[in-house]
This record gives C-alpha cells, structure tokens and sequence, in this order.
C-alpha cells in the first residue's frame, strides 16, 4: 500500500514542477532572446529506520536550450541579434557581469549604452558613453561608430561579446541573465552579430502548450491513484476491524 503512496506522491509533484517549468516557459514564449528552460529528475532513496526500499523524484535543472531563436529585422539601428553561441555582455542590477541573447539597446539620458530595461551595457572596457546628438552604428563584430552632427565619424569602442565553451558554462539567475560560475566569461573577438535585427524567444508557445496539458493529465491520475489508496486502506482497517 505504502508503495502506491510513494509513487503517485512522487508523480505528482514531479508534474507540479513540471508545470512550474512549462509555465516560465509560455510567459517568456514572446520576450526577445529568452532560453527555454530545462528540467529533468533523479532518484534520492529515503533514509531513516528499516530498509530504504523507497525514493523520492526530485527536479533537477539540466539547463536552457541553446536553439537558436527566429531572427527578425527590424530597420532600427540599435538593435542587435547575436550569431552562433555568442552572447552580450551586460552589468547586472547588482553589479556583476552578465550576460543576454536580448539586443533591444538604447541610449539613457546619462548617455549610456543600455537596455530596455536600463542595464548597462558592457564594452572591452566596461560601461559604453554615446555622444550627445550622435548617430550610432554597429558593425558586425560589435565595433560602435558614432556619427556627430558634424559628419565625422568617431570610434566610441566595441560591444563585449562572450562566447561559453559548453551550456552547462552559463546559469539562468532569477533576474533572467545569464551567469558563468567561474566569474566573467573573456571577451570573443570572434564573435559576430546582425544589426538591425532582434533573436526572439527559442519557447515553441504550441510545443509548450501540449506539455503543459500532458503533465495536467499525469498530475490527475496520480491523485486518482492516491485516491485509491486511500479507499484500499480504509476497507483493509474494516476488514481488520471485523475479525
């Protein structure tokens, strides 16, 4: 009896996490840039007197896809979608190097490199300064030109593009950048982007959908089967009770 627990117990809230996962997923299945997350399970035996003939499923997290997401042009001169594996590098909320498939920048009233969300965007020498009623341009290594209203054009210096060696390198934080745990990931001079352009998200909103309602029908006959217990055990106590 306590085997059917266990199970249906462990099935059940492996498809609430699942769910939890899947629906991260749906919410960001339009946000430029965005990774879908990944998520697996593994057997932990549980400990304590008698024999430990039972486990529990418990998530771990493998990961994000690294599908690369559609690309779209868009004509504007800040936007950027990164090829390949490479990523741009940005200062976190909290100071620390980051890093982001989003390339929606802008420019702040300080006259800062940003992004739509006003984090700092990083150069090869950290924060990046655009010069007032300027023009900016961005080759495909990441190289900023700015044209002044004289018609000169001014090197203002180059986007930091990263390139990890593996995905396991990088680790989604809450805010939903991306960290390297042995600090910050070197800059790639051989990265590339494509300007005037923006990567959306890799989530396939259909994919994720037929997820979502597979984990609702796993979810449901696993407390079907707690149920079931349930009842076994309430006619073996009577049972027990008339002998």
């Amino acid at each position: 009896m306590d085997r059917m627990i266990y199970l249906s117990m462990a099935g059940a809230k492996a498809s609430m996490q699942r769910q939890d996962v899947l629906s991260h997923n749906l919410a960001n299945a339009s946000t430029n840039g965005c990774r879908a997350e990944l998520q697996a399970f593994r057997a932990v035996p549980v400990r304590g007197d008698g024999a430990t003939t039972r486990a529990y499923a418990l998530e771990t997290t493998v990961g994000y896809s690294d599908a690369a997401g559609p690309v779209t042009p868009t004509g504007r001169n800040l936007d950027v979608a990164m090829q390949g594996n490479s990523w741009l590098a940005v200062q976190a909320m909290d100071g620390t190097a980051a890093s982001t498939r989003a390339g929606a920048l802008d420019v702040n009233a300080e006259g800062l490199l940003v992004l739509r969300n006003g984090l700092q965007v990083l150069g090869d020498g950290g924060p990046i300064n655009v010069p007032p009623d300027s023009t900016l341009q961005i080759g495909s290594d990441g190289t900023l030109t700015a044209k002044l209203a004289t018609g000169n054009p001014v090197n203002i210096g180059r986007l930091k593009l990263v390139t990890p060696a593996t995905t396991a390198q990088l680790t989604r934080g809450d805010d939903g950048l991306f960290r390297a745990a042995d600090g910050d990931l070197p800059a790639d001079a051989n990265a590339r982007l494509q300007d005037g352009a923006l990567e959306g998200s890799n989530v396939s909103a259909v994919e994720t959908m037929v997820s979502m309602i597979a984990a609702a029908r796993q979810f449901e006959q696993q407390m079907k089967l707690l149920q079931i217990a349930q009842t076994q055990g309430q006619q073996t106590a009577k049972l027990l009770g008339t002998t």
